[in-house]
């Protein structure tokens, strides 16, 4: 299996996130990639950088002028009287016109263009919290880990059995046109919609501890994407607003959504059933190809968690996903303990290669 990654997704170097009321230094850095890349390729694993990004292929997912945006926020922002080291939403629009439990107005959860033209006012329409802090590197890396998602999900589309996609930033909070929860572009969804160009049906099935939000979004009202997601109940838990049992999809979409979210302090047993329960789902479908969106954080060691999974499970899922026997792009999503993710990644793939 190949490693799609590149240095330039390490450009990405925020110094603050917002949690419980205070500015402290972002879990998500640099340090996480490299670490990964340091466990994996001691087991031989091959690192491939991709090919810059295709914007073309990005905008199936995400609007010309969210992208725009994305390229130009920062130094728009730093031209701002006083402006601070990053740029960071200081207002939110209280109707963000997703009047459809977490739908946006237009196909594919976007929303109208917004009306303000500030930059002040977009950053806020366009970042949706306080852990999107974009710095001067930061669209640089958002768009290659893209293209780390698309390079890994061409080279499945084109005929190999997996592909995996070391994608820093994350992406399965990032809505069509939002930046949320560490995620500015959602390399999951990219690689769906690649997958589709060859494949009738796709399935995305999420094991991060965070329900993925933006990826539900993108596909709610989609019959030819099947997304399911497992994760820490987000009734007290981020991100909050989407995640729960009962969204099933709507329209030609409805049936094509399933969420099982867990009570925090659960262990393997219940994070492993999950799972298989997603991949019956999955079957039920008629998956064709397979996204996987691969969190680590569910670890009981992460900062983050509130489950008490352990690294016994995550080989245990590497079996599961491998006896699929699908072709399929695993894209990686969160883990903030680089202990938890140097044991829990090469464990995972190991196992989904054998299986």
């Amino acid at each position: 299996m190949d490693i799609f990654f590149s240095s330039e997704q390490l450009a990405h170097r925020p110094t603050q996130y917002g949690v419980h009321g205070r500015l402290v230094r972002p879990l998500e850095n640099p340090d996480r990639a490299e670490t990964l890349m340091a466990s994996l390729t001691e087991r031989g694993l091959v690192v491939r950088k991709p090919a810059p990004f295709e914007r073309r292929v990005i905008e199936r997912v995400h609007p010309v002028r969210y992208l725009d945006f994305l390229e130009t926020a920062f130094e728009r922002f730093q031209a701002l009287p006083n402006a601070g080291p990053e740029a960071l939403p200081n207002v939110h629009p209280y109707f963000a016109g997703a009047p459809r439990r977490g739908m946006g107005d237009l196909p594919g959860g976007r929303r109208e263009p917004p009306r303000t033209q500030g930059i002040i006012g977009q950053t806020g329409w366009y970042i949706g919290d306080l852990s999107c802090a974009m710095t001067a590197g930061t669209a640089e890396a958002v768009f290659a880990s893209a293209a780390s998602a698309t390079a890994a999900a061409q080279a499945v589309r084109d005929g190999a059995p997996s592909a995996y996609a070391l994608c820093r930033p994350p992406g399965h909070h990032a809505y069509a046109d939002r930046a949320s929860g560490f995620c500015f572009l959602n390399n999951a969804a990219i690689a769906a919609e690649i997958l589709r160009e060859r494949y009738g049906k796709v399935a995305i099935l999420d094991f991060d501890t965070h329900h993925g939000d933006g990826t539900q979004t993108i596909f709610y009202g989609r019959d030819d994407v099947f997304f399911g997601s497992t994760h820490t109940d987000p009734s007290a838990y981020y991100p909050h607003y989407l995640g729960y049992a009962d969204e099933t999809g709507i329209d030609s979409g409805e049936g094509c959504n399933r969420n099982f979210p867990l009570d925090p302090s659960v262990g393997d047993t219940e994070f492993i059933d999950a799972v298989e329960r997603l991949i019956d789902e999955a079957g039920r479908f008629g998956a064709e190809a397979l996204v996987i969106s691969a969190g680590w954080d569910a670890h009981r060691d992460d900062p983050l968690s509130k489950l008490d999974v352990t690294s016994v499970a995550y080989p245990r899922l590497g079996k599961l996903f491998g006896q699929m026997k699908l072709p399929t792009v695993i894209v990686q999503e969160g883990g903030y303990s680089l202990a938890a993710v140097s044991e829990a990644a090469p464990a995972f793939l190991e196992a989904f290669m054998r299986a």
